[in-house]
């Protein structure tokens, strides 16, 4: 009996470990950012892996909103572009491993939010939509990552309509079709920013600045079907 009493407490002791570990709360996930509190933020071109390329603008246009709508003032993007251009940094992927430090000294940002497309993929005949992107917001006074986030969205442009059988069956997947082709890329980009960018901490003109500490903290990886 003792020997079982024995053996048992560590096996209780790992499944304590194993199956109790808390959620984090977003000051635990995301502390460099609330002891830096950045106030404006640049936004790079998006780093583009895919073959779509045109997936680099749908992304960099629609990036601002979401910022802007969590508390935070974001850099027109037509003056930081103009910017990039003149100084050689339209390609992110010089900059995004590299000090950030010069984009506070000449743009005044606190921040620097650089995206990476992964996958943009659009499936015709399965009617769906393929995206990966990764977030990365560094800090120009510190270079440390102040947010890191990676969303795997699956956007379900599929059509249900009257019928069944065979023949409903080819109407909903040509339906389908003709919908995942005219699928506004723009609206897919939106959702891939909204549903990543919801788990960043409040910025300063946001009515829930600093009050958003003990919220639980969203996965660092996600993934998340959309229609």
């Amino acid at each position: 009996m003792k020997l079982i009493k024995y053996l048992s407490l560590p096996f209780l002791a790992f499944v304590v470990v194993a199956c109790g570990s808390p959620a984090l709360t977003k000051q635990q996930t995301y502390p460099n950012i609330y002891s830096e509190r950045p106030l404006a933020i640049a936004v790079m071109p998006p780093i583009n892996n895919t073959n779509n390329v045109e997936a680099k603008e749908f992304l960099y246009v629609t990036l601002s909103q979401p910022l802007c709508e969590k508390g935070y003032y974001v850099l027109p993007s037509f003056l930081t572009m103009e910017m990039f251009k003149s100084e050689s940094a339209y390609d992110a992927e010089l900059f995004i491993n590299a000090p950030v430090d010069r984009f506070g000294s000449i743009l005044g940002a606190d921040a620097v939010l650089f995206t990476i497309i992964n996958k943009w993929e659009k499936m015709a005949l399965s009617s769906n939509i393929y995206v990966e992107i990764e977030y990365r917001l560094k800090s120009t006074h510190t270079n440390e990552i102040l947010f890191e986030r990676k969303g795997n969205i699956t956007y379900d442009a599929s059509v249900n309509t009257s019928g069944g059988g065979l023949f409903g069956a080819l109407v909903n997947m040509a339906a389908s079709a003709i919908k995942t082709a005219l699928t506004d890329h723009i609206k897919v980009a939106r959702v891939c920013n909204t549903y990543t960018l919801s788990d960043i901490p409040a910025g300063t003109y946001s009515p829930t600045f600093d009050k958003d500490q003990t919220l639980r903290a969203g996965a660092k990886e996600f993934k998340q079907t959309v229609k």
